[in-house]
């Protein structure tokens, strides 16, 4: 188990405890395994149908409650093989994102939950400690596996355990390339810690395959044969003083330095002195499994290379991977997917996000689009298919992402960044230093703000208006509907506009009354009277306002009036609608899809406190709590965010009997 039971603030919800288990007639070998102490008592020539089983099973689930599909899909082998060789939950296994982990989460007893993933009250669609004494550290954002893990490595170390407690970090061709992994890369060679860093490689390769003298090498180094010989010799040397712990190194890189002049390949991995094992075909389980045996015990830092194909298993996913990594529902046997259908006047935010900076972009020379990993997902993908000479996929490195648009701007250009607000977080110095500082015309477009839905605690992006809030010289909008972001985006790239933009929406749609018509400039830091009203004055930020006007509306009902801001700037606020609040003399309520701390709510009441105002203010927003997984309108509701709790808060306002 593991030593530490951790503690969160997550608010509390309660838990599904329902139980569909895996059927025995369709899933044999499945249905039997409730621990990975009953998948290691299956002989190992059992372990394909146990993979055969968890396709299937993911198939039929995950086409009717959608989930991370392709990525699970291809790293079903290697799953097996991990539970198999290792003896978790007491060797730790660390999981990067976490997309990949659905099989993980079936070998350890929660296949009878799993109609529950992602869903309110059910099991998480990443790994989560609070969830599994399997799930050994939180995992949804990129690139953190090697550093948590390394730490995990370290502390055994310390404590002594015995026996030797095994360590491994797995981690994707894509997330390994991020700022982080690397540090963790970096530290692990010198710590000389015990970490088995598994690479799970389904894109592309990162060392060249040169035949047959390649294969024999990298077989000969995964021989139990070649490292006990290895490690006699050095233990010899050691006896004879041939070699000291300050000299290893050298005798290490020497090695190494042979290797690659042998096999004609520079490994980056043994270029820092970390044992590589690889590539192999990470579906060749028995294969899979005899390395792993071979490695396993092996001292200091190794890293095991596998190619694996995405969505393994599933024709569609395997010869279409990037839009089966979540797919949403869809037909098992035709692969069809069953998704939304347009709307012309209740567009995706994204999607207008995309359309209006293609447009925006044939007539500005000067607009460059910057994604992190997320071209599609943010709709980048449609300027990069029309300019792409003009769009910058950095892949999963925001913090470079941020600094690289820095550069670009202060060579003349318009980099438009449009990352996730959840990620957006990782790069928060240098949106400071690189951006801010210097007063650069870097737009953040931030995408995903606000409660997200079934992706859960790791990827709300609820603190971006207080993180960046705080930022002197920055401007801050959220639009209320899909033609006001139309219109803030043509604002941003006018010649007179002044520093960082941050412009943050949310997933879903807005309506949008014309798609075609033509922008229009908008007055920065001026908000909007939506409604009048005697009894209450309600300030809005963002497409929460749309929640806001239904309350009203059900406040109306009960006879209580209330007037709505759309106050459309965090920053700079707009001082005339709190000054002609202040005279109105009415009790504000203040509505936001972030935090409560730091945001919208705390804004007006610092420039009350500031002015010598003393206006009742009550807030509504995200409480200072992390917030589960689950439909948005549901999480709306356990926030206090939805249209009833807002009007039960406006009614009680204006009846005086509401508390800040």
């Amino acid at each position: 188990m593991c030593a530490v039971k951790t503690t969160t603030t997550t608010l509390k919800v309660p838990a599904d405890e329902s139980i569909h288990k895996p059927d025995p007639e369709v899933y044999p070998l499945l249905s039997s395994i409730n621990s990975p102490d009953d998948l290691r008592r299956l002989p190992q020539d059992s372990l394909p149908a146990v993979c055969a089983d968890i396709r299937h099973f993911l198939i039929d689930s995950l086409s009717t409650n959608p989930g991370h599909f392709a990525s699970s899909m291809g790293a079903v082998e290697l799953t097996v093989a991990l539970h198999y060789v290792f003896n978790t939950p007491y060797d730790r296994i660390v999981w990067d994102v976490g997309h990949q982990a659905y099989g993980h989460k079936l070998l350890t007893g929660r296949a009878g939950r799993f109609h529950t993933n992602r869903k309110l009250g059910g099991i998480s669609g990443f790994p989560n400690p609070d969830e599994s004494e399997y799930d050994t550290f939180t995992a949804g954002h990129a690139s953190n596996s090697i550093s948590a893990a390394l730490g995990m490595a370290a502390a055994g170390a310390l404590k002594k355990e015995t026996p030797r407690r095994n360590v491994v970090a797995v981690i994707g061709d894509a997330s390994i390339s991020g700022g982080l992994a690397f540090e963790g890369l970096n530290n692990a060679a010198n710590a000389n810690s015990n970490l088995l860093i598994v690479l799970n490689d389904n894109d592309m390769s990162i060392d060249r395959n040169v035949g047959s003298l390649n294969s024999y090498l990298a077989h000969l180094a995964a021989s139990k044969g070649y490292n006990s010989f290895r490690n006699k010799l050095s233990r010899v040397a050691r006896r004879l003083g041939l070699v000291t712990d300050s000299g290893k190194w050298r005798i290490l890189r020497f090695n190494n330095s042979i290797k690659s002049l042998i096999s004609k390949e520079q490994n980056i991995f043994e270029g820092l002195n970390i044992r590589y094992f690889g590539p192999f075909d990470g579906h060749d389980l028995p294969r899979i499994v005899k390395v792993l045996n071979d490695i396993k015990d092996i001292p200091g830092p190794r890293l095991l290379h596998l190619r694996t194909i995405k969505g393994k298993g599933y024709a569609p996913a395997e010869n279409d991977p990037a839009p089966w990594h979540a797919p949403g529902c869809f037909d098992p046997g035709s692969g069809k997917r069953l998704g939304e259908g347009d709307d012309r006047h209740r567009p995706k935010f994204q999607t207008v996000f995309g359309e209006t900076l293609k447009t925006l972009a044939a007539s500005n020379s000067r607009i460059v689009g910057i994604t992190a990993a997320m071209s599609s997902g943010t709709s980048m993908n449609i300027l990069q298919e029309s300019m792409p000479a003009r769009v910058f996929d950095v892949g999963i490195s925001e913090g470079h992402a941020v600094t690289f648009a820095g550069g670009l701007a202060k060579e003349g250009m318009l980099p438009y960044v449009a990352i996730y607000s959840a990620f957006l977080q990782r790069a928060y110095d240098n949106i400071i230093h690189d951006v801010a500082v210097q007063g650069l015309p870097v737009t953040f477009c931030i995408d995903r703000a606000g409660l997200v839905g079934e992706d859960g605690v790791t990827h709300h992006g609820v603190l971006d208006l207080t993180y960046m809030r705080a930022i002197p010289g920055i401007t801050v909008a959220a639009p209320r509907n899909a033609d006001i972001l139309r219109n803030l985006l043509y604002t941003s790239q006018l010649p007179d506009r002044q520093g960082p933009w941050a412009i943050r929406y949310p997933r879903g749609r807005g309506y949008c009354a014309d798609p075609d018509a033509p922008m229009q400039k908008v007055e920065i830091g001026k908000g909007e009277l939506l409604r009048a009203g005697s009894d209450v004055t309600v300030l809005s930020l963002g497409a929460i306002a749309s929640e806001v006007s239904e309350a009203i509306d059900k406040a109306e009902s009960r006879r209580v009036s209330a007037a709505h801001y759309d106050m459309a700037f965090l920053k700079p606020l707009d001082e005339d609608i709190l000054a002609e609040v202040v005279r109105a003399g009415k009790p504000v309520v203040t509505v936001e899809d972030g935090t409560v701390e730091g945001g919208l709510g705390g804004a007006v009441l610092e420039w009350m406190s500031a002015n010598g105002h003393s206006l009742l203010v009550t807030r509504i927003g995200v409480p200072d709590s992390f917030v589960p997984q689950g439909k948005v309108p549901q999480l709306f509701k356990l926030c206090g965010m939805d249209a009833d709790a807002i009007a039960e808060t406006i009614v009680r306002a204006g009846r005086g009997t509401a508390q800040s």
